[in-house]
């Protein structure tokens, strides 16, 4: 009955165990996805922070980027603590389970040892022959021939048992010093990220200084790209009223079923429309907010600032026809793609792939950002339009951060 509790005990935590560990692992999974993900954003960040690094003036760009970075750090930090508290309750788990497998390895060996002690009492060939001659019928001295041959295969699966027990029990064993030693690594990481979010923060209190002792200078150069910025607003309304009167000359009133079809499509896509460029950081938010680093500076923008890589191309978050190519003098290129009743535009480019009336395709290729080599900054500006108004990109583009 002792054995058979001990079994049963056993098997039931092992269970329990095994269970939790599947869930652990899951957790773990997912958490190190994320780390994965927090630390490529991390270096997308830096190789940004590289170009910036190189202009001798600090900018709006590069104290965002940093912001950015800082809040990329505190996350990893935070996931690598979660992964470092989750292998903890591994450890804890493990030493459960080798305490357990110990004690069923140790229960097994002393019903072995007294089947051996058995085995020796009636080891001679005679004393086995006269168990079975002494049975009072032929159907028990059959059942005893069954059971001295059962016992035999019973003795050598116990010896198997206890083989397997100490396999599992040294498996356990090194999986709790790979737990161990994977732990002192997590806590040499958060260490190590500890003292590169200490950098960050040096570097970002440094750049905030050095733009807040020039803040007649930040709010000249932020009032100058707010007027280039109602310039490109200006020229969108103009091709879009241009637009509305030709089809009105033509007799043509409301959309075309098949815009109507291109505007539904592009509706259902809310959320999930890719981004204006394959690879960037969001610098500059849509609406009117004060800048959150440095108090009393006010920004206003139609639309979402997208640092990217020098070289790199806008392109087309969604198919549509090309309703016009801006030239504006200071900035660039802009191009216009209608969808429908919907416009998304695109910005702060120098050569252009399209002209006016071609049909683009999803993530075609569009124009090439420009950079701003003052200041190392590569940026693509995009807006979207309902018609004649301006719409929050954020709630359009996919994982918009």
């Amino acid at each position: 009955m002792n054995r058979f509790f001990k079994v049963s005990l056993f098997v039931a935590v092992f269970l329990s165990l095994l269970s939790y560990t599947s869930i652990a692992q899951k957790s773990r999974k997912t958490l190190e996805r994320e780390r994965s993900e927090i630390t490529k954003q991390i270096d997308y960040k830096n190789k940004l922070l590289k170009e910036t690094r190189k202009s001798k003036s600090a900018s709006l760009n590069q104290l965002s980027l940093l912001r950015k970075k800082i809040a990329n750090r505190e996350r990893l930090i935070k996931t690598l603590r979660n992964e470092t508290k989750l292998i903890e309750e591994q450890i804890t788990d493990k030493n459960r389970e080798i305490q357990l497998r110990e004690e069923e390895l140790q229960a097994l060996k002393e019903e072995y040892a007294k089947m051996i002690y058995h085995a020796y009492k009636t080891r001679s060939s005679y004393d086995k022959l006269m168990f079975v001659f002494a049975s009072e019928s032929f159907n028990q001295a059959y059942k005893r021939l069954k059971y001295l041959q059962q016992y035999s295969v019973f003795r050598k699966n116990q010896a198997a048992a206890i083989l397997e027990a100490k396999k599992q029990l040294n498996e356990n064993i090194v999986e709790l010093e790979n737990a161990k030693i994977e732990k002192e690594q997590k806590i040499k990481s958060i260490e190590n990220e500890m003292l590169n979010l200490d950098g960050d923060r040096t570097e970002k209190q440094r750049v905030f200084n050095k733009l807040n002792s020039k803040e007649k200078e930040l709010k000249k150069e932020i009032k100058k790209k707010q007027k280039k910025s109602k310039q490109l607003q200006r020229a969108i309304q103009k091709i879009i009223k241009e637009e509305i009167a030709k089809n009105a000359a033509k007799g043509k009133y409301g959309l075309t079923p098949e815009a109507k079809a291109l505007s539904s499509n592009f509706e259902n896509n809310k959320g999930k429309l890719p981004w204006p460029t394959a690879k960037g950081v969001i610098t500059e938010y849509y609406g009117k907010h004060e800048h959150p680093e440095l108090r009393g500076i006010y920004i206003v923008n139609n639309g979402v600032d997208i640092s990217t890589e020098k070289g790199s191309s806008a392109r087309a978050v969604f198919k549509g026809v090309v309703s016009g190519v801006i030239v504006l003098p200071g900035m660039g290129k802009a191009i216009m793609i209608r969808h429908g009743e919907y416009i998304s535009v695109y910005s702060n480019l120098s050569d252009v792939f399209v002209q006016k009336g071609d049909q683009v395709e999803l993530k075609q290729d569009l124009g090439v950002a420009i950079t701003d080599n003052s200041k190392g900054v590569t940026e693509v500006h995009f807006e979207l339009w309902k018609g004649q108004t301006t719409l929050n990109p954020s709630g359009w583009l996919y994982k918009f951060k």
